[in-house]
């Protein structure tokens, strides 16, 4: 039986290919909400992944429940996170809310993933957060064992 590891190291580096990449990884979702907390646009990640969820919901009331939340959290005028998005993107989305699908939001999701792409993530791996985790020494607690036969 012999075993291998792969670092934090190593998989930080990888966040760089791109930002699917990053936000695939819990590890890295939670570095880059990190880095955005600190430039204050934490909004977009945690709207991008509301929408994630938002679009596996099956039942019925809870997507109407679940869009209501989300345009009262990130879209409306003056939402306690509201994103940056076009007026008529908002617009929009205030016409079919009261009778969301499972797609309303994706038009802003796209627009907030295309910022987060071009502006937010090439900052990220300019960033001290990332560059700490792609310089952290490899020591025993930043390692996972992957046992294989």
């Amino acid at each position: 039986r012999c075993c291998f590891y792969r670092s934090q190291t190593t998989e930080a580096m990888t966040w760089s290919e791109n930002m699917d990449t990053l936000l695939a990884n819990q590890a890295g979702l939670d570095a880059f909400r990190t880095f955005l907390k600190s430039e204050f646009s934490e909004e977009n990640v945690e709207f991008w992944l509301a929408c994630e969820d938002f679009k596996k919901t099956k039942n019925a009331e809870k997507i109407a429940s679940k869009a209501r939340m989300i345009y009262s959290e990130f879209i409306e005028a003056d939402a306690p996170k509201e994103i940056n998005i076009d007026f008529s993107t908002r617009d929009l989305i205030s016409k079919n809310i009261a009778e969301p699908t499972l797609k309303c939001f994706d038009e802003a999701q796209k627009l907030i993933y295309s910022l987060m792409a071009k502006d937010s993530f090439p900052r990220f791996l300019k960033s001290e957060v990332y560059k700490k985790l792609v310089n952290s020494q490899q020591v025993p607690n930043h390692k996972k064992w992957l046992p294989f036969l």
